[in-house]
């Protein structure tokens, strides 16, 4: 089938935040084939290529994007016994949350801490989503991609995708692949992995959680965080966590803590000599409030850590209003927070 190509396409509806201006052209890609047609036909013609799942960690100036957006929408997945693991292949298409619950009802334990979080499997690789302990690095066993640069499909190795915090080589190098596809190996049978106290706390009343308990507990959780779409939340307008969790040597997390005294700084460890310190709670201590509001945008009145779009605001607005709290940590804390979306057209 030949691919439809839409002019002047809105953006705004097809991300969470509901915001940015219009896409110059705007592709959808039904299948894994019409995905390498759409960015292979971008490529050929100097267009500049966004690929779109789920909108969900996408920030759209309000210029929008002067380019070919191939909007993802392949479908399909399989569970294949692979050695004493169950591998799990799904195509880039395929909702993020949707096979969470598939893989957790059929009682395969690695992503049971990943419940709730928006978007598309394809984009897990390209941020290494994680959450609660997990991250999707732990069980990807392969990344299958469109690499631009030699035009060719390529199958990537877990070593090869230069997995970090939040980070991969896909996301530091966002114009070479275009992900069509992630396998992931999972443990049948498995208990859940709990390695994050708040969800440990969660689940202390049960002497031997399932992973269907702990897939439970984390959506309560997400959802006590407006961290999960839901059309009835005020604060549904967000792409999440907007900041990650700055990781820093144990001085300097030891440093941090004596400005905030007497507070007590919550602190994780991320690694020899490096420790994980909550955005979220640098927020705070800055003195930027839960709910605190600026016209059409703000921040959540449930987690810090989530800048809101209340309807009818601007790109513009909500990108100030985060310049303003990196400001207001970096002069009381001298830590730089770092934006954890996508920025489309703009910058911090």
């Amino acid at each position: 089938m030949p691919l439809t190509i839409v002019d002047d396409a809105p953006l705004a509806p097809l991300t969470t935040l509901e915001l940015g201006g219009p896409a110059r052209r705007l592709v959808e890609a039904p299948d894994e084939a019409a995905v390498v047609e759409a960015v292979r036909l971008g490529d050929e013609r100097g267009l500049p290529v966004l690929i779109l799942g789920g909108g969900s960690n996408l920030v759209v100036s309000d210029a929008g994007f002067d380019g070919l957006v191939v909007r993802i929408a392949s479908r399909g997945r399989s569970f294949v016994a692979h050695g004493g693991e169950v591998r799990l292949e799904a195509q880039a298409g395929e909702p993020w949350d949707d096979l969470v619950a598939d893989a957790v009802a059929r009682g395969l334990g690695g992503l049971e801490c990943l419940s709730g979080i928006p978007g598309l499997a394809g984009a897990t690789p390209i941020q290494n989503v994680g959450a609660y302990g997990q991250e999707v690095s732990e069980t990807i066993r392969a990344v299958r991609a469109l690499d631009r640069r030699e035009g060719r499909v390529v199958e990537l190795a877990p070593a090869a995708c230069g997995f970090g915090y939040r980070d991969s080589a896909f996301k530091r190098e966002p114009d070479r692949y275009a992900v069509l596809a992630v396998a992931f190996g999972l443990r049948p049978g498995a208990a859940p992995r709990l390695r994050y106290r708040e969800l440990e706390d969660a689940l202390g009343a049960r002497p031997a959680p399932t992973l269907a308990d702990a897939r439970a507990a984390v959506l309560a959780l997400r959802g006590a965080k407006s961290m999960v779409i839901d059309p009835r939340d005020p604060n549904r307008r967000s792409v999440g966590s907007f900041f990650m969790n700055p990781i820093v040597p144990a001085a300097e997390a030891a440093r941090i803590a004596a400005q905030a005294a007497p507070a007590e700084m919550p602190r994780f460890p991320a690694g020899p000599g490096l420790v994980k310190v909550p955005a979220a709670w640098l927020i705070e201590r800055a003195g930027v409030s839960k709910g605190f509001r600026r016209g059409a945008v703000g921040v959540s009145s449930r987690h810090a850590l989530a800048l809101v779009h209340h309807g009818g605001g601007t790109t513009t607005a909500l990108l100030a209003l985060a310049r303003e709290i990196r400001e207001a940590v970096r002069a009381r804390f001298g830590v730089v927070l770092v934006p954890e979306p996508v920025l489309v057209g703009a910058s911090l």
